[in-house]
């Protein structure tokens, strides 16, 4: 988490974390929390708590009452340790899913719930300090609890499936709350132990809330753009930084093809004026990334009907894009109970399949990245710090004292001020008295996203599926679908709001009243596709709606690359026959670039008295555009582009802001632009042309690369550069390699790059590390589940050593992918072992 531990661990010295390694990576430690996966269990009853130690288990056991098992519950494991669970009602079935993601993956569960609350400072201690503040001040943990008890009072269904998975948890806990994990062992010696609290259901909302936060914001894209107006001018900013080329590239949901019109006005894009130097934009603590954040991130889906396919019914695939980790953010899993019958992909700490297929309908997801939140700037009294302006009046902050606990320290009192708009996330300055409140959709109610995903897993049918998606409140997704009756179709779900003025693209004065919400796009209105003329659907990011659309979703979308491989490889499939998995299997790897293709045509009129340069010329010439881990001509290319946004945009907007001003969309356009402005370099006397630039940017990189990987271009590939490392919060960014090399695998040469359908992504800042990945990969086959396909980067278990911690990476680094069983004659025959939970 952002190195949070490393402050806490490099004082300790090298010394110590050897003495550490030796004393804590013997076979017995390691394998002390490994689970019990064969045989006979009885889990902890109330009964049974009665005898445990009133001190530690007294709470848990609590927890436990008038929880536990009605009837045995079966759980079938195969050789890569994917359980399929086999209950006989549904308490029992979440109850069970509860013990058995805890069994693998509690360690992840336990960081994960004290992100969510804002209280990794009481596990790691002060470098934990200015996220939690962060997350307090931006009221997660407030809005977990406000979800929470509307699911107590309004969901009683899914209330029930939350209470009955925290038991297992609890029942696990209760066995093992001293012995979780090697982290746990290792942050207990080198910091306070804390306690490990009952798993409740508000843990498992804080999840969600989590999710929301990192899939549907913009509010940095807000001060980003304000920034940029302020130093390049809103009109060099907008050619910079364009909206979606919908000449170019494809859209989603057209609305030509819309099952349902919709009848609202889109709000005018104008800015308002601020007067900058007034607003304090330093924030309250630092923002996490749970989920991974950096430049390209995204995600792809697509679906294919029958008529398309070689079985005569859809095939669907999905692949989501999230920060690369270990263990992996997502844990593969099957339940199976009366009216239950799901295969597919959890999260570790919620109920449910969240992407998979039941036994008629399939699904995926991408990220919609509406905007849905919006920066206020607020005045403050200067008279009274106590109160804000509002149309005229001064209004009171509402005041919420919020404990930060800290792992071998003091209490930290955080103060948080609201006004109407939310929490006010920047500190006050003396010189800038005027500060950001953030409005986001999920403070504005209850979002009720797990009600959703067990309707999702139960739905027959797409108006089941679609009425399921009405309590998906956030985070907005791109949902595709498929059934066995051969039907295919696209849902965009959740609250997007309608802004009496503007487009939220920049911070907006909060005083005035006029850039308030009106309300949110109705459900019925929202973009829909059932069975399109085409055959198919695909989603990667891009544009969901075209400017036909009468409701403001976003400006900002992903450049459409993904979105135009994804539809251009589809279409080459269909010409060539029908289509089966094993094409969509070579769409998931496929790592063209796109980007390649606009500007190395451009080198072909070059020529160089460098041999080295003339080399990488020739090279870049017979290259097939494809970034393999085995291609130099990948490396050539992604450091000539690299040096290239440098040498276009730094003499123009500063090296601070290369990346901030970059966008791909403009960079294919600019491609195509040889007397374009930014082509000259403005800190020379001479008038640079294309060629000089695209010259000077492919020297620089052989440059670059003979420094960082020697004198022999033979040996320049991509895969010496562009590598995965699998690293494991908080101890594998701790700085100490002994200690990363316990929890931490790889690195591992890697295909794929930065807005390729292959998007394992990398920054700038550190080329070429991956930072986000394709995070699963799933083919779901509607003709034989039995023959459906599934990966995900790293294995099922988050216990170092264990068989399952790293056994599925090297399938997921060559495209591979395991059976995805779902029939229980199929699972039976492949499980290698079989638990029996007693009640």
């Amino acid at each position: 988490m952002n190195r949070a531990a490393r402050i806490l661990l490099i004082i300790l010295g090298v010394l110590l974390a050897l003495i550490l390694v030796l004393a804590l990576a013997g076979a017995s430690v390691a394998r002390g929390p490994f689970p019990d996966v064969d045989g006979e269990k009885t889990v902890a009853l109330p009964d049974e708590c009665a005898a445990a130690d009133a001190g530690d288990s007294a709470a848990l056991c609590v927890a436990l009452t008038g929880h536990g098992l009605s009837a045995p519950v079966h759980v079938y494991r195969d050789d890569y340790g994917i359980p399929h669970i086999y209950a006989e009602n549904s308490d029992d079935l979440f109850f069970a899913q509860g013990y058995v993601h805890a069994q693998d993956r509690m360690w992840q569960m336990e960081f994960w719930r004290h992100i969510s609350q804002g209280r990794v400072s009481e596990i790691v201690g002060e470098p934990g300090l200015e996220n939690d503040k962060f997350i307090r001040t931006s009221g997660w943990n407030r809005i977990a609890a406000a979800n929470t008890a509307y699911y107590e009072q309004e969901l009683p269904e899914a209330m029930a499936a939350l209470d009955a998975y925290a038991a297992g948890v609890n029942a696990y806990l209760v066995e093992n709350k001293d012995d979780l994990a090697l982290s746990q062992r290792i942050l207990g010696l080198v910091g306070e132990p804390w306690e490990i609290e009952p798993w409740q259901p508000v843990h498992s909302i804080g999840w969600g809330v989590v999710m929301a936060w990192d899939l549907g914001g913009n509010w940095e894209d807000e001060l980003t753009r304000a920034r940029l107006y302020a130093t390049l001018g809103q009109e060099a900013t907008d050619e910079l930084v364009p909206g979606y080329p919908f000449d170019s590239r494809p859209v989603i949901a057209p609305t030509s093809q819309l099952i349902t019109a919709a009848a609202g006005q889109t709000t005018t894009a104008a800015a308002p004026a601020i007067d900058w130097t007034r607003v304090s934009t330093q924030l309250i603590g630092r923002p996490p990334g749970a989920l991974g954040s950096g430049p390209l991130l995204g995600s792809n889906n697509w679906v294919v009907g029958g008529q398309h396919t070689a079985s005569g019914l859809p095939l669907l695939a999905n692949d989501p894009h999230l920060g690369i980790q270990m263990p992996s953010i997502w844990y593969q899993v099957g339940l199976h109970a009366p009216g239950w019958d799901v295969t597919g992909f959890s999260f570790a700490g919620i109920p449910g399949v969240v992407v998979g297929h039941n036994e008629r309908i399939a699904w995926g997801v991408t990220n919609v990245g509406p905007d849905v939140q919006d920066l206020y700037i607020e005045r403050v009294n200067p008279d009274n710090p106590d109160q804000y302006e509002y149309m005229g009046e001064w209004r009171d902050f509402n005041v919420i004292e919020e404990v930060i606990k800290v792992n071998g320290g003091e209490d930290v009192v955080l103060s948080v001020r609201e006004t109407l708009h939310g929490p006010v996330i920047s500190d006050v300055l003396e010189e800038q008295p005027d500060v950001l409140a953030l409005r986001w959709t999920a403070a504005g109610g209850p979002s009720r996203i797990l009600q959703s995903v067990l309707r999702i897993n139960q739905a027959q049918n797409y108006e089941e599926f679609r009425e399921a998606l009405r309590f998906w409140d956030i985070p907005s997704q791109n949902f595709v679908y498929a059934d066995v009756d051969g039907n295919i179709g696209y849902q965009m779900p959740s609250l997007i709001p309608i802004r009496a003025n503007g487009q939220g693209m920049v911070p907006v004065p909060g005083w005035t009243g006029e850039y308030e919400w009106d309300e949110y796009i109705p459900f019925e209105e929202l973009p829909a596709l059932y069975n399109p003329e085409q055959g198919y659907i695909v989603t990667a990011n891009h544009a969901a709606v075209d400017e036909a659309y009468p409701y403001f979703v976003a400006r900002d979308w992903a450049s459409g690359d993904r979105g135009q491989r994804i539809t251009d490889m589809i279409e080459a499939a269909i010409a060539e026959g029908p289509i089966d998995a094993d094409d969509f299997g070579r769409i998931h790897s496929d790592s063209y670039s796109l980007r390649a293709a606009s500007f190395v045509p451009l080198l072909a009129g070059l020529s160089s008295d460098d041999a080295a340069v003339q080399q990488a010329l020739d090279t870049l010439a017979a290259w097939d555009y494809q970034e393999r881990r085995d291609s130099v001509g990948a490396s050539l290319f992604e450091i000539f582009y690299m040096r290239l946004a440098h040498n276009v945009l730094a003499d123009d907007v500063g090296e601070e802001n290369i990346s901030d001003a970059y966008s791909t969309i403009y960079f294919h356009q600019l491609a195509q632009d040889a007397a374009a402005r930014w082509w000259d370099d403005a800190t020379t006397p001479a008038a640079e042309s294309r060629e000089d630039i695209l010259l000077r940017s492919l020297t620089e990189a052989v440059a670059w690369l003979n420094e960082n990987l020697g004198g022999d271009m033979d040996e320049w590939t991509w895969g010496r550069l562009h590598t995965a490392t699998f690293a494991s919060t908080p101890l594998g960014e701790s700085g100490i390699g002994p200690i990363e090399s316990l929890v931490n695998r790889g690195p591992f040469p890697a295909d794929g790059g930065s807005d390729l359908v292959n998007a394992n992504n990398w920054s700038w800042e550190a080329p070429a590390l991956v930072r986000s990945h394709p995070s699963m990969r799933m083919i779901v086959d509607m003709s034989d589940f039995d023959a459906s396909r599934w990966v995900i980067p790293t294995g099922q278990s988050g216990h170092p050593f264990n068989a399952h911690y790293d056994d599925q990476i090297e399938l997921w680094l060559n495209g591979e992918y395991l059976p995805m069983r779902s029939s229980q004659a199929a699972v039976e025959a492949a499980a290698i072992d079989h638990l029996v939970l007693q009640p």
